[in-house]
């Protein structure tokens, strides 16, 4: 026995004692830098709640809580931010000619309403009009007018998806761009590192084979980078074709969002094709993310072209590089402006203190506030939270249903009789203060009625969701919704 096990058994104790030899300093420092970001994250963080769960768990848990606060407490993407203020002055250039062509030729009437004029601040980017907007549902109609576009391309193709999946689409997907760029057709593509980190070599090694300039999206480029951010992703969802037609909305590339899922279908999505000047907004926000990721500008089209049909449209892109919390002003300014109805449809639904005081306020003028969440989930944690936020914002004209005929990721809001928001942006601190999202505002009252036909076919696959029948469920749900609450913050 000694023979066999003796060595090994000094090695362990000799480790043992190495650790304990060490173990006091990498605490004491533990614990100096704990208290050091305690402070950083009380200045810093983006509400009082978050300031304070962090603060405590620096100072009291720093072996624990220090490595996941330097990978999940950060309120800004410094490095983005370097790099769009430094690094860009041809993105800028374009950016104020674009700017300049689009309100001198598409700009709204000079009287419209100060509503218009703050959105335009939030996206820097003016509401045009000679716009074309349609909207598709579900997977199915989708892609098929993402493929028919992309089978039509001429000069470029833009794409850009939060989830790259090497499946039965993301292969169709694959074939097509490969063929366009066989044909000289340039093309782009963008992934996020974190939302496609399952996309396998292979995928990467055919596209570029095929001549496709594939990269991804990753927030720790070095050398610029401060530090590890994991917790900042690109959650958009882009395509652009030629600088005239641009495809934003809800669903990404993968088999799932054609209900090929195991459990989660049939998927519920929405997407809108734009065509007009609206698409070189969200052509802007792919060159800004492909000059992060790759240091490149390349050639596009930037003279927008007006549409017969004058939908007036902006393109709001947000993200942690904003100044200021671009997604949830939009969202607070949608609430607080409503006067007759706001419906918000929401696959993840945790609303922070502002935005439930908002929603309460908006029920007190008589607005209808009704929220369509999921039935089904994936993500239990998020759904526990959303149970959390309806039981704190109760009120008689506050309503919630959960969608019953699949899973719901459509993230969609109606506001009055005639604004639109559709985009990638859940309503969430994830998607309020941490994603890079994309948001299509539409202010046209036939469009809107269009969304309404669809969300009251989509209620009425719905089952009411009531506080009441919450609050009467087990002491032990109750404790685990106020526990995923507290969770919010890094959700």
């Amino acid at each position: 026995m000694g023979h066999w096990f003796g060595p090994p058994l000094i090695l362990i104790g000799e480790g043992w004692q190495w650790i304990g030899q060490f173990w006091l300093p990498i605490y004491i420092l533990t614990v100096i830098l704990g208290v050091a970001l305690a402070v950083e994250s009380i200045f810093k963080a983006r509400t009082t709640q978050g300031a304070i769960a962090w603060s405590l768990g620096l100072v009291f848990l720093p072996p624990l809580v220090v490595p996941v606060y330097l990978l999940f407490g950060q309120r800004r993407f410094y490095g983005y931010v370097e790099a769009r203020r430094k690094g860009d002055l041809e993105i800028q250039q374009i950016a104020q000619k674009l700017l300049s062509e689009m309100s001198q030729d598409f700009s709204l009437p000079g009287d419209a309403p100060a509503a218009v004029q703050l959105l335009e601040q939030l996206a820097l980017m003016p509401f045009t009009r000679g716009n074309r907007v349609s909207l598709l549902v579900n997977g199915g109609q989708i892609f098929e007018r993402i493929f028919a576009a992309i089978d039509a391309a001429d000069d470029y193709i833009l794409v850009q998806f939060y989830i790259v999946r090497d499946d039965r689409l993301g292969n169709e997907l694959l074939q097509r761009l490969a063929a366009k760029a066989r044909q000289g057709v340039k093309v782009y593509f963008l992934y996020d590192a974190i939302g496609s980190f399952k996309l396998t070599r292979r995928y990467l090694r055919v596209c570029r084979e095929a001549g496709i300039a594939i990269e991804s999206f990753r927030t720790w480029r070095w050398p610029k980078r401060r530090r590890f951010q994991i917790n900042f992703r690109n959650h958009r969802k882009v395509v652009v074709v030629d600088g005239r037609a641009a495809f934003v909305g809800g669903a990404n590339l993968g088999d799932e969002y054609h209900h090929r899922h195991a459990r989660l279908k049939p998927w519920r999505d929405t997407h809108v094709q734009l065509e007009g000047p609206a698409v070189q907004g969200a052509q802007l926000s792919f060159l800004e993310d492909w000059y992060w990721a790759t240091g490149e500008v390349p050639a596009m089209n930037w003279h927008p072209v007006g549409m017969p049909s004058d939908q007036r449209v902006l393109v709001l892109p947000s993200g942690p590089a904003d100044l200021l919390d671009s997604c949830q002003l939009m969202f607070l300014h949608a609430i607080n402006s409503a006067i007759e109805r706001i419906w918000i449809v929401s696959p993840y639904f945790v609303p922070d203190e502002s935005v439930g005081n908002a929603l309460k306020l908006a029920a007190l003028r008589g607005v209808d506030v009704r929220f369509m969440l999921p039935g089904m989930t994936d993500n239990r944690l998020v759904q526990l939270s959303s149970f959390a936020a309806l039981m704190e914002i109760q009120h008689p004209g506050i309503r919630a249903f959960q969608y019953q005929r699949g899973f719901l990721h459509q993230k969609v809001v109606l506001v009055d009789s005639d604004r639109v928001y559709v985009g990638t942006a859940n309503f969430d601190n994830r998607s309020f203060h941490l994603n890079f999202e994309i948001t299509v505002m539409v202010r046209d009252q036939i469009f809107a009625s269009e969304v309404e036909a669809m969300l009251l076919d989509d209620f009425s696959g719905c089952l009411p969701l009531t506080t009441a029948s919450l609050e009467k469920r087990s002491p032990l749900f109750l404790a685990l919704t106020k526990l995923a609450r507290l969770f919010s913050p890094i959700q």
